[in-house]
């Protein structure tokens, strides 16, 4: 890569680094300015559409960015499994330290999956399903779950570990800690039920 190409690109993640320092809980991507992204990047406004023909550009690929970041993550807890410790556990544990960690990520994924805008809808479902879907893979071949058991129980582990980040975001250390043992037990009791209906040939 050229010098060119490389401050090109330097500047480009410094939009959308300058887009999640300025979201907040009252200050979702909707109320960003341009001109307040572009200022706090060090650029000037008219220079921000070399690299994203509007804000909607900007916003997709943000939500694009957070869905893979946090995909990663817990591939990467996953990896942490294989040596031994519990998925439920150590996958809980991972999430809330993104949370934690990365909180105007999450808020983007949380407030864009029910914002007005359709395609920021869709693009953050469309991050969901991978979560899903790698989940399901997972559970396949870790356990005796058939494809339409494991699906269900990543999705049901899916809506109760995003709902417990929602509220973690607003939450002390000590109250994170409490909700993340809850979530953990709720998750093992989704596992427990899962398990129960494949080895005893529960239907659907």
């Amino acid at each position: 890569m050229g010098v060119r190409a490389q401050q090109k690109e330097k500047t480009r993640r410094g939009l959308i680094d300058a887009a999640f320092n300025q979201l907040s809980a009252e200050h979702g991507f909707s109320n960003l300015s341009l001109r307040e992204v572009a200022r706090e990047a060090g650029i000037a406004p008219t220079s921000f559409y070399r690299h994203f023909k509007d804000m909607n550009e900007l916003g997709l690929t943000m939500v694009d960015e957070g869905g893979l970041m946090l995909r990663q993550l817990m591939r990467k807890a996953r990896q942490r499994i294989n040596k031994g410790g519990s998925v439920i556990r150590i996958s809980t544990e991972t999430f809330m330290e993104f949370v934690d960690s990365r909180p105007n990520v999450f808020r983007l994924l949380l407030q864009e999956r029910s914002g007005n805008a359709a395609a920021f809808r869709q693009a953050v479902n469309r991050e969901i399903r991978h979560f899903v879907e790698e989940l399901t893979d997972y559970l396949i071949q870790n356990t005796t779950l058939e494809r339409s058991l494991a699906t269900i129980q990543s999705e049901a582990m899916l809506i109760i570990v995003f709902n417990a980040g929602a509220e973690a975001l607003d939450m002390t250390q000590e109250d994170r800690k409490d909700l993340a043992e809850r979530v953990i037990l709720q998750l093992h009791m989704i596992a427990t039920g899962a398990n129960y209906m494949s080895n005893n040939n529960t239907e659907i």
